[in-house]
């Protein structure tokens, strides 16, 4: 049988092909990844890094004393972080660049009576040094005796009001037991004047208020701000198998919502937003400290901040910074510098 004999040379010169080869494949690699780092990223299954968390809107609590039938951030659960914990994430939060911190839930003033909210406030403003620490509220359990403990911590106090027609604060859920929505807004805006904090208002536009005229008592009310909303739907939350509201018949139409707007735009403390403004363009921390990511409309959450850091997990936030500034999101936030006729 013939034999073959290998030939060295040859394999020699192969071999040194393929390294070749296989060295000019790993320079194109490198070249693309210096051009095109983001799209590399995402094909390992990662997200691109989001902006700086300037203003963070941290949920710690889903429980609430009101049933308001379009509510888009519900009682699923009755977790609250242990306070120490929540300082933790507020310290990681500055520590990346947080200036502004808003508390909302749920109800705020429902866990410990205002106390665990109150001691928040007082450590972003007294040790983390906040340029603007704000809270929204329905104000219903808000006492004078919480605004004399921690009301010098507090920048902006913002009460969600939907009507100043009682009968429609009903129909919507603005109400526990026998109290009047619309007293508590005007007895905590007095409150806000006497303890030097800034006023604001939050209203949703929905089917049972599109129509009504505030213009005399939002102008009588003077808020530093009137936040307008467009009743949003969000599954899982306020429509779908998995919410606990159904909000369906409480969505207006876009023509309503601005009808609603044209009605109103004399009023210069007027800060309107529809869905499309709104969806993605607050960063959102719920009461595990997790962002919630809205772009599929539902809320979609990261890994809690506390485990990960806020860098990893702000890459799941879905958060929309130039709709965020578009929409006003930065604005003179700090009442040292409102210059307001207290």
């Amino acid at each position: 049988m013939l034999q073959l004999e290998p030939s060295w040379s040859l394999i020699t010169v192969l071999i040194g092909l393929s390294a070749a080869f296989l060295a000019t494949k790993y320079c194109l690699w490198q070249r693309r990844d210096a051009k095109h780092p983001e799209s590399l990223r995402r094909a390992a299954g990662s997200r691109p890094a989001a902006a700086t968390p300037s203003s963070v809107n941290y949920h710690f609590t889903r429980q609430c004393n009101y049933k308001c039938g379009f509510c888009f951030h519900t009682a699923k659960t009755s977790f609250v972080l242990p306070l120490d914990e929540a300082k933790r994430g507020l310290k990681l939060l500055k520590e990346a660049g947080m200036e502004k911190v808003n508390f909302s839930g749920g109800e705020p003033f429902i866990t410990e009576k205002g106390r665990y909210v109150g001691e928040l406030v007082r450590y972003c403003k007294e040790s983390l040094g906040l340029p603007s620490v704000s809270i929204v509220s329905n104000g219903s359990l808000i006492t004078e005796e919480w605004f004399e403990e921690y009301g010098e911590y507090l920048d902006i106090l913002a009460i969600s009001c939907d009507s100043f027609n009682e009968a429609t604060n009903i129909e919507i859920g603005r109400r526990q037991g026998n109290t009047h929505h619309v007293n508590s807004v005007l007895r905590i805006k007095q409150w806000c004047h006497s303890y030097k904090v800034a006023f604001k208002i939050n209203t949703v536009v929905n089917t049972y208020n599109w129509e009504e005229d505030m213009t005399e008592e939002i102008l009588d009310a003077n808020p530093v701000r009137w936040k307008v909303f467009q009743c949003l739907l969000i599954e899982g939350e306020n429509v779908g198998k998995e919410a606990k509201r159904n909000a369906e018949k409480f969505v207006v139409s876009k023509e309503q919502f601005e009808s609603f707007i044209r009605r109103h735009k004399s009023i210069p403390q007027l800060v309107p937003e529809s869905n499309e403004t709104m969806r993605d363009s607050y960063l959102i921390l719920d009461e595990y400290m997790r962002f919630l990511d809205c772009t599929n409309g539902r809320k979609d959450p990261s890994k809690s901040i506390l485990d990960v850091g806020v860098a990893d997990a702000m890459k799941f936030s879905g958060f929309d910074v130039a709709m965020f500034k578009k929409r006003g999101g930065v604005y003179n936030w700090s009442k040292a510098d409102m210059r307001l006729d207290w």
